[in-house]
């Protein structure tokens, strides 16, 4: 079950500069950052709240740390902006594989690890009315099988 907005993915050329902007424009401060080698791309977290379920809500800053990145490409075709919707849940494989029974395709047929050791898995945008969406296992709330 989907508990809450994870985070929002924005895809940016420069991330300490668009940190800046999210910093003295909104007061928000870098929770975490890492650089994903597998997913190409150098991120920081902004912790926006925290939420009922344990969880927080984040901004999530993307730049890309190589050209042929899937952040990469899409900032090459579409610019800056909002690249996804990240939902927050507690058994990503659970809610991928009801999801995959609804007809709407899974892009990782097992999730990836993400941010701040997270397990990860997308849908795909065009089974989404055009949102590219991920589901988020916290590592904090990850199941101890996994």
């Amino acid at each position: 079950m989907l508990t809450r907005i994870d985070h929002i993915g924005i895809a940016c050329h420069d991330l300490d500069a668009t940190v800046e902007f999210y910093r003295t424009t909104y007061g928000f401060e870098v929770f975490h950052t890492e650089v994903n080698e597998e997913q190409g791309v150098r991120e920081a977290m902004l912790k926006i709240n925290d939420t009922s379920d344990g969880g927080s809500s984040y901004l999530q800053l993307l730049e890309p740390v190589r050209e042929d990145s899937a952040v990469g490409k899409w900032l090459a075709k579409n610019g800056e902006g909002v690249h996804h919707i990240a939902f927050g849940t507690a058994d990503v494989d659970a809610d991928a594989e009801d999801i995959r029974g609804k007809g709407v395709r899974v892009l990782y047929d097992e999730p990836r690890r993400g941010s701040m050791g997270s397990r990860i898995t997308f849908l795909h945008p065009k089974d989404c009315h055009g949102v590219l969406t991920e589901l988020v296992t916290s590592a904090a709330v990850e199941s101890p099988e996994h």
